[in-house]
């Protein structure tokens, strides 16, 4: 090996480089090992909510360190801010996908025009997407292109005032559509900024936000934050700040009265219609049945009849439909601004009772505008307050939030939490106005955020001037200071649903630490182990690379800011696997080189040399598969690619030149060096298996596997998760096992249809659901959560709350630990990201072994024993999801064992025909076959050696690691049947097609 020295002072820098990259995440260790320790010294188990104080003495602890030195002068701050990024399903914490709805934009653009073309494409663009791979503005274009002589420059369209610098009247479609575009690009940019102003002062560590493409989708990842109803407020509130002028109670109390009474009898009017129409009925019933003793049915049938007639129609009835619904808890008071004070269950009726159009009549000329708007829920109360705003033709506010150029958390004079907020010039100005009137008038105005009334305070001492206002509403400190962070940061140009959201507990994300280095450590273990067993003295250099490769790995990981997840510490395990065919290969090869009586200098040397192309090649197929899954894929896949991708460079280096410096030192002296032991020197020596003979053996055998398998796909199909179909996920633990088929039957009773599976032990299940999918925002999740809750009452501790119940009981280690949604849009999405990545993987493959051995039956048979390899694991999957004991569903993380399987068996088939190749060229007198089954031969030990090590790694990972167990389950089936399809069927096909071409292209030169 040319320039050892460079070789050695680089792996030296290089690997000092990583030692202090990994030692930020060791020195924030041992400080949040310190401050935990002191958080359990501080609060035993004995206190009550021990664990929460823990966390709250915990981060008081490592706030007061935090700028602290702690070595070489770094803080812990600096420190954390350079530590190896965990992921959620590793620290917990929330991920979420948001959608900017293009369709706000897009009105807000057209000054939310009434313009029967643009409102009609607008719900037919909506309708499209459900199914669609093109962004909203695209089929929104396309749905407009439908109307017979409809024009985006419309002067009630986009050819508004306030596009005028942009667009006019006399410009086509083709020429607005390019700027409509823009203007719609620009708005995702500002909801970005606007996101990641909140984000940057919500208090996480290493918070991550970025855009996906061009779809109007903002990924947020937030590690460590636990409450979920306080992220989703702080990402999805849009920030819509109003300053209103508010009816008082005197001025509307007549109008409350006389909706009661219209209300009342248009209720006793309903009411007498269907008494006469139940007393029809029961005449009907008793015409038709004969009176007889017998006949006990019938006689149920009328007095079941009567009782119904009885009860609900009782026209004397006092019903009063709005008063009845006002809580003994009221906040009205004679000219106060609280109309009424409800609770919060009967909002929707009393909201459908103000809508009722003989209601409305009620006001007067000069209250038609009137908005009726709740105020903010009160903490300890299921009350809230009714404000009517005094609105205008154009419902628009008389000053809105867009002139706060500060605000900040404050407390009043009583102590209590407010926001403090300062306004621009012209803000101040206007504020000025609408105090001076309220104070003239003894009236209120309503601070009105995001269409809920914070307060509506009176103005005592004359008019406000400098533009300073604050927002009172029964706030806690976090919830003050969130507001003030998002009326600072400003307000979002559109709505934001969440269409995608993952949370995982802290606990959880511990115990996936922890089986996750169990798993390595086995895996590592076993590798270290077997490879002295097998080659001697050479196996432990192997080792000693291995050890600094995952050196390597780990600290570039946390150079590069990547982020390590359980399938990342898959990928590094397997990789761990899968580099150690490296050093196979180069051992494989030296001992072919020793047998043909060379020195050990000259086998070693060609040994290394020889062995090259089989790696480069290898290891670029797997390459290939793995940069198509960091493409495509999201989350924790792309972890796992990345560890993938960064194992392959650094396997590759530490296998070619790390063992090479160890090999060639140990030699210098003129030592000898094994590459075998007494127990594995002659196997596989004389192996000379007649592999073509047998193909057809093996045709029949595939055949039947993938023809079974098909048939299963046809009829049962598979088992597809959340990522595929859209829906809710949950994973619940409870205090005791619990049967899923039972629970399962309180969650149908609940939702209409619901799925219940065990998830590693018997007392922790995952439970999905599709209810109300289709609806997007915080009360509806907040609804199925409270749903899941009541359905699972039975079966969790009693005296539960809702409250430990949603955010995991960590104390009792009991409740929700995890959870997704996965909206219907995104579903699909992922689904045909899924479908391009394999077929574009096998695309790129194909042509990459054509182009590497300039023959197209070489790629043929490569891409036949990949089909044939997903074929058998889709399969199996298919045929055994029902009654095995793990998760088996398919989401995204099998669609990346998927591509690791077609990684793998293109590694194997690749190296078999580079020797194939080598065979060609060193024997051109032998015949095909005996070349092929020669090349076959020669290179099974490598074959076999190298799945099993594969295997012992996915099998330590499959055992240790509960969560990973489909996906370990997969990857296991995929090495075995790559091994078998890379000698019965890659080959044998390649074979086949050479020897057809072969005779046609004889026959043609006997002619």
């Amino acid at each position: 090996m040319q320039n050892k020295g460079l070789v050695r002072v680089f792996a030296i820098l290089f690997g000092l480089v990583c030692i202090y990259q990994l030692s930020f995440t060791y020195l924030t260790y041992t400080k949040e090992k310190e401050a935990e320790v002191f958080a359990v010294n501080k609060y035993p188990e004995t206190v009550e909510n021990y664990s929460k104080l823990r966390e709250t003495a915990e981060r008081d602890y490592l706030d007061s360190i935090g700028n602290d030195p702690i070595f070489a002068n770094f803080s812990y701050n600096e420190a954390k801010a350079k530590e190896l990024n965990k992921g959620l399903d590793l620290k917990g914490g929330i991920n979420v996908i948001l959608q900017i709805s293009v369709r706000d934009i897009l009105e807000g653009l057209a000054n939310n025009s009434k313009n029967p073309a643009f409102t009609q494409a607008l719900d037919a663009a909506d309708q499209t997407q459900k199914d669609s791979q093109n962004t909203y503005v695209e089929d929104f274009f396309i749905e407009f292109e439908k109307i017979p002589d409809a024009q985006l420059a419309s002067p009630d369209i986009f050819a508004n005032k306030n596009l005028s610098d942009d667009i006019t009247f006399d410009m086509s479609n083709d020429v607005v559509k390019p700027i409509l575009r823009r203007k719609i690009d620009e708005s995702v940019v500002s909801a970005f900024e606007v996101l990641r102003k909140r984000i940057d002062k919500f208090g996480v560590t290493q918070p991550n936000i970025q855009r996906l493409g061009e779809s109007g989708r903002i990924l947020v990842e937030l590690p460590g934050a636990k409450d979920v109803e306080r992220v989703q407020k702080l990402l999805q509130s849009t920030a819509q700040l109003e300053f209103w002028d508010v009816y008082s109670v005197n001025e509307l109390s007549t109008f409350l009265q006389a909706a009661n009474a219209v209300l009342k009898q248009d209720l006793d009017k309903v009411k007498e219609e269907a008494k006469e129409e139940v007393e029809n009925e029961t005449e009907k019933v008793a015409d038709s049945t004969q009176v007889d003793s017998s006949k006990t049915d019938e006689d149920d049938a009328i007095a079941d009849l009567l009782e119904d007639a009885e009860d609900s129609t009782d026209v004397e009835s006092t019903v009063n439909p709005i008063f009845d619904l006002l809580s003994e808890k009221s906040n009205v008071y004679p000219g106060g601004p609280v109309l009424a004070t409800v609770a919060v269950k009967d909002t929707a009726q009393f909201n459908t009772y103000l809508k009722n159009p003989k209601v409305r009549s009620l006001l007067s000329a000069n209250q038609r505008y009137a908005r009726f708007v709740w105020g903010k829920q009160a903490k300890d109360t299921e009350d809230v307050d009714l404000y009517a705003l005094k609105g205008n033709r154009d419902n628009t506010p008389e000053l809105s939030g867009g002139v706060i150029t500060d605000a900040t958390q404050a407390y009043d004079q009583l102590n209590n939490v407010v926001v403090s907020m300062q306004m621009d010039g012209k803000g101040a100005k206007k504020w000025e106005e609408m105090t001076e009137r309220a104070f003239n008038q003894r009236s209120q105005i309503a601070i009105v955020l995001d269409d809920i009334v914070y307060s509506a305070p009176g103005v005592s001492k004359g008019k406000i001037s400098g533009g300073r206002s604050e927002i009172s509403g029964e706030f806690t400190v976090e919830e003050g200071k969130d507001l003030a962070n998002v009326l600072r940061a400003g307000k979002l140009p559109a709505s934001a649903d969440i269409i995608q959201s993952e949370v995982v507990g802290p606990s959880l994300g511990q115990e996936a630490i922890d089986s996750g280095i169990m798993s390595f450590g086995i895996a590592l273990v076993l590798i270290l182990i077997w490879m002295i067993f097998y080659y001697g003295k050479a196996g432990a250099f192997a080792d000693v690379a291995l050890v600094v490769n995952i050196l390597f790995i780990f600290g570039v990981l946390a150079g590069l800011k990547a982020v390590l997840t359980l399938p990342g510490i898959a990928g590094i395990v397997l990789t761990i696997g899968m580099s150690v065919d490296a050093n196979v290969l180069i051992f494989e090869r030296i001992k072919e080189e020793l047998a043909k009586g060379k020195s050990q200098v000259d086998a070693i040397k060609d040994g290394f040399s020889n062995a090259l192309s089989s790696i480069l090649d290898a290891n670029i197929t797997t390459g290939l598969t793995g940069l198509i899954l960091l493409f495509f894929g999201t989350g924790p896949i792309k972890g796992f690619a990345t560890t993938l991708l960064i194992g392959i460079l650094t396997s590759l280096f530490t296998a070619i030149f790390i063992t090479r410096l160890f090999i060639d030192g140990y030699g210098r002296n003129g030592k000898e060096l094994a590459f075998s032991t007494a127990a594995t020197k002659n196997l596989f020596k004389n192996v000379n298996i007649d592999f073509l003979r047998k193909r057809k053996i093996a045709y029949v055998i595939s055949g039947v596997i993938v023809l079974s398998g098909l048939g299963s796909l046809f009829t049962q199909g598979l088992d597809e998760g959340v990522d595929f179909v859209g829906g809710r996920t949950y994973t619940v633990r409870f205090a005791n096992d619990v049967v899923p088929t039972e629970v399962e039957k309180d969650l149908v009773a609940e939702f209409g249809s619901a799925q219940a599976k065990t998830l590693g032990a018997k007392n922790q299940l995952k439970i999905t659901t599709k209810f109300k999918i289709d609806e997007t925002g915080e009360a509806v999740d907040s609804e199925i959560s409270n749903s899941l809750f009541k359905a699972l009452q039975s079966h969790l501790p009693s005296g539960m709350t809702y409250d430990e119940f949603s955010n995991g009981d960590e104390d009792k280690q009991v409740g929700i630990m995890s959870s997704m949604k996965v909206g219907p849009t995104i579903a699909d999405d992922i689904q045909q990201a899924a479908f391009v990545s394999v077929i574009g993987s096998l695309i790129v493959v194909f042509l990459y072994i054509l182009f590497r051995f300039r023959r197209w039956q070489f790629s043929l048979g490569a891409v036949t024993a990949v089909f044939h390899d997903v074929l058998v694991v889709l399969g199996v999957f298919s045929l055994t999801w029902k009654f095995m004991p793990f998760n088996m569903e398919i989401d995204q993380a099998f669609i990346a064992a998927i591509l690791t399987v077609i990684g793998y068996s293109l590694n194997d088939t690749v190296v078999v025909f580079d020797r194939i190749r080598e065979y060609f060229a060193e024997h051109t007198t032998w015949p095909l076959d005996k070349n092929i089954n020669g090349a076959l031969n020669s290179t099974l030990s490598r074959t076999l050696n190298t799945s099993l090590t594969t295997l012992l790694v996915l099998i330590a990972i499959f055992i240790f690691a509960e969560p990973l167990r489909g996906f370990m389950f997969s990857l296991i089936i995929g090495v075995l049947v790559g091994t078998y399809s890379s000698l019965f069927i890659a080959t044998p096909v390649m074979y086949d097609t050479v020897s057809k071409v072969g005779l046609k292209e004889k026959k043609k030169t006997e002619e």
